[in-house]
Formats: structure tokens, C-alpha cells, sequence
């Protein structure tokens, strides 16, 4: 809303995407127009009441003026791809209401973010001349305007002028009357633009929610079929699923618009994939989609294949290729080289890429070598384990299963002592006291020969358990 004295203008910005813009047809051909400002001015805004109809001169040729004393100060197409329109509702008016429509478009467009050259501002200049006599008006109101003998309208910024109108009703003016309007125009819009300035100097940092957030990606032009699709069915997908909005020109410009921003990544990615140019040197994650002979082909991008040649999926010889890959699966590979459409791959080299990492960073991680400054000792070599019993010693070392049958608990590793049967650990024994097993017939517990309390069976073969023998 810009009020100056007994002139009042809503002014609004909306933001769209290049698609929204105007097209016009004219003999040059068909045009596109991405900046538009609108004039309304409504019988009420002078106190009258009438038909609000069609767009008359007056709408036209002030809408244009404002329009064009704002062109001047828009970014390019690179640094906003946004399609804007301005429209200016006269609420009241008692003077120059295209100059209000100019200094409120100005602040509309910096409250939705757009980063202009600079504010502009308008005001209007009279002049009042009787024989050699005359007078210079700044801000004429409209009593000035119908008496007077000149409307000159000046907008500009602070560095100068970027539009004019002047309306006068006189045989001519003077280079000084000119020279002096001019110099008392340039006071009265600084004052404008100070006052401007005070309540909002620069852009936004945040748009509105509302305002579509655009971005824009160079593709291939021979990827723009890829993109668009048989009858334009794959960029339909995209915003379906998306809910963003794509716009494509043939030099391959594609510009993605959303106020969803987790909905534009979604769409920038799902075009990254679909445009994507592989690069020799580079990594990709690929999947196996099929199988042959010589190799398999993998699928780096949708639509895009390449050949992991069998002596390339491994360090080893490869007898063939389903004993290393599956059709499915997902594997990391090099681009090793691009002769027209057909794409070399490899995994060796990848594999052989991690081992040499691996050996650079091993003797870091183990704590010594040249770049820790500190020398690195190798460990002691550790004496052979003794074995706990002369048994232990005994067992072979075939294959062969063998059974060890032994009485009692685990015997005593520390010394050396013969075996006694008085000192071994037995469980027929109640509080360290043999217990007497007595036969049926009355006969005490027989001697124990300790060199049969331990058998080994017999390996295998003949006369034996084991393989070979009788079952």
C-alpha cells in the first residue's frame, strides 16, 4: 500500500514460472513477455460511481509508463526465472497515480524477494507560465494538472532517469525551463526514495511460502527427448509424482518450479537420472540387467548401459560370468572408456584401487612406520606351548578320529609327578577317601594297572573301527 498525500495504490507482485508468461503475436513472430504491470483505475477512486468495464486509454498508457520505468531495474532471466506480474489498484486519487503505481511496485517486488538494480521512484512535475513569467511545480495535484500548462512525469533511481512523459499544452518550453524541471524532479524523487528506503531498502531473504521456488539445469539437447518422452509421458510422470512444475526450451534450459522444496529435489533428481552423461574416471553405482558370454552389461543411468567386460569384474580368471554376478545385482564400477555409444566398465580397476589404499594406510593404523616417526618392533616370538601331560603328547596327528578314555578330573599342570593313583582325582571318592568297590562275589576292588586306564582305539583298517575296518 503506497500513500502519497491524497493518492493511494494497492500494489501486488505474483510470482510464476516462465511458463506463465504472456505470449504475444506480433509481425515479428510470437513473442513471450515475463514482466507485466496492470493499472486499474476504478470510478470510486475520485469519488464517482460508473461502469467498471473493458480496459480504456487511460489504464493502457499509464500502465505502460509504470511498466516501463521498472523494466530498467529487473534481474535477467539467469538471475530470476521468474514471470512477475504487477497490478496497481487505485484506491484514491488527487494526482499522479502512475508515479504511486511505480514507487509501490517497487516495494512489492522487494517484499517478494526480487533482487532489483535498485528502488525506483516517480513523481510529477507542473508548470504554470504567463508570458516570460512562469513557475515550477513539483507534485502537482489535480487542480495543477487540469489548470496548468504542463504534466511531466519523471521516474528513475537514485543514479537516473529510466522513464519520461511529458503532456504540455504551450507552443514550447526553454532549454532552462526544461534544465530546471529536470534538477527539481531529481530533489523530489530522492526525497521519494529516502522515504522508501526507510521502510525497505533491499530484497527479502525469505519469499512467501506461497511463491514457487524455481530452479534451473542445463541438459543435452539430445537428452530433451529422453526427458519429455513418447507424447511427452515421462515429464507427465515427474509432476505427477512430484507436484512440481517443469518447463523445457531447446537449448536444453529446463527450469523446475515448487513451494514444496523436499517435491523439487525429488523432481531435480529424478531428471539428473534421466539426463545424466556418464564421465570417464568417474564411479558409478550400476545394476546388473544382463548377462552374456563375454560380460554383462550394467545399467548406470535409466536408458544408459555399459559393458563390464569378463576380464574386468575381477583380479582372478573368471571361467564365467554367473559365477561372479547375478542379474540384479549392484555393483560398483569405472568408466574406462566412451566410443560413441558404447561405454567400457571395470571393477578390477576399482579393486585394485582399494587394495593400494589399503597398503598405504596399514602401517598408520598399526601405529609405526616412517610418517609416525616412531620405529615399529616386531612382536617376540612366543616358546611353544608345553603340553599339559605325557599323554597330550602322544596323540597323533593324523586325521583320523581317535577316542581318549579317561577316569577322574583334570590333572595337575603344575609339577611333574608320577602318576599315582593315590593323588588322582577320582569321583569314587567321598572327601578325599577311596570308596572300596566290592564285586557280587564279595572280592575286594582288583589293581588298577595305570597303564590300561588309558587306551586309544585303534586307527582305521584292518581288525580296527575306524574307516575301513569291520562295522
Amino acid at each position: 500500500m503506497f500513500t502519497r498525500g491524497e493518492t493511494q495504490a494497492l500494489v501486488t507482485a505474483t510470482l510464476g514460472t516462465t511458463d506463465d508468461g504472456q505470449r504475444l503475436e506480433s509481425y515479428e513472430g510470437e513473442q513471450r513477455k515475463n514482466f507485466m504491470l496492470h493499472y486499474n483505475f476504478p470510478p470510486f477512486s475520485v469519488g464517482e460511481t460508473g461502469r467498471m468495464g473493458g480496459t480504456g486509454r487511460r489504464e493502457i498508457g499509464h500502465g505502460a509508463l509504470a511498466e516501463r520505468a521498472i523494466t530498467a531495474v529487473l534481474p535477467s532471466a539467469e538471475e530470476s526465472p521468474y514471470s512477475i506480474r504487477i497490478v496497481s489498484d487505485i484506491l484514491e486519487s488527487n494526482g499522479s497515480s502512475s508515479m504511486a503505481s511505480v514507487c509501490g511496485a517497487s516495494l512489492a517486488l522487494y517484499d517478494s524477494g526480487i533482487q532489483l538494480k535498485g528502488s525506483v521512484a516517480g513523481v510529477a512535475m507542473g508548470l504554470v507560465k504567463e508570458g516570460d513569467d512562469y513557475a515550477i511545480l513539483t507534485d502537482i495535484a489535480g487542480a495543477e494538472d487540469h489548470y496548468g500548462d504542463m504534466d511531466f512525469k519523471v521516474a528513475g533511481t537514485r543514479k537516473g532517469i529510466t522513464a519520461l512523459q511529458m503532456d504540455i499544452k504551450i507552443g514550447g518550453l526553454t532549454r532552462e525551463i526544461l534544465q530546471q524541471a529536470m534538477e527539481q524532479a531529481k530533489r523530489g524523487r530522492i526525497f521519494l526514495l529516502d522515504k522508501m528506503d526507510a521502510v525497505l531498502d533491499g530484497p527479502r531473504q525469505e519469499r512467501s511460502q506461497y511463491a514457487p521456488r524455481i530452479q534451473t539445469v542445463m541438459i543435452p539437447t539430445e537428452k530433451i527427448r529422453d526427458l519429455i518422452g513418447k507424447g511427452g509421458a515421462t515429464i507427465r510422470g515427474i509432476i505427477e509424482q512430484t507436484g512440481a512444475k517443469i518447463d523445457v526450451d531447446d537449448t536444453g534450459k529446463v527450469s523446475v518450479a515448487s513451494s514444496d522444496i523436499d517435491g523439487m529435489k525429488k523432481a531435480l533428481a529424478m531428471i539428473s537420472d534421466l539426463t545424466a552423461v556418464p564421465e570417464i574416471g568417474k564411479t558409478y553405482l550400476g545394476k546388473v540387467v544382463r548377462l552374456a558370454e563375454f560380460g554383462a552389461f550394467v545399467e548406470l543411468f535409466p536408458g544408459t548401459d555399459g559393458l563390464l567386460h569378463i576380464s574386468e569384474i575381477a583380479e582372478h580368471r573368471v571361467k564365467e560370468v554367473k559365477d561372479e554376478l547375478r542379474e540384479g545385482d549392484q555393483v560398483m564400477v569405472k568408466v574406462l572408456a566412451i566410443e560413441g555409444n558404447r561405454i567400457k566398465l571395470s571393477r578390477k580397476a576399482l579393486i585394485k584401487e582399494q587394495k593400494a589404499k589399503l597398503a598405504q594406510t596399514s602401517p598408520v593404523e598399526n601405529g609405526g612406520g616412517e610418517e609416525s616417526g616412531e620405529s615399529y618392533a616386531a612382536p617376540a616370538p612366543q616358546p611353544p606351548a608345553r603340553p599339559r601331560n605325557e599323554f597330550d603328547e602322544r596323540q597323533p596327528t593324523s586325521n583320523q578320529s581317535t577316542i581318549l578314555i579317561e577316569g577322574g578330573d583334570d590333572f595337575d599342570e603344575a609339577g611333574n609327578e608320577e602318576f599315582d593313583e593315590e593323588t588322582e582325582p577320582n569321583f569314587n571318592r567321598v572327601d578325599g577317601a577311596p570308596v572300596p568297590v566290592v564285586a557280587p562275589g564279595g572280592a575286594g576292588r582288583p589293581p588298577v594297572d595305570n597303564n590300561r586306564r588309558r587306551r586309544r582305539r585303534r586307527p582305521g583298517g584292518p581288525g580296527g573301527r575306524g574307516p575301513g575296518g569291520p562295522r
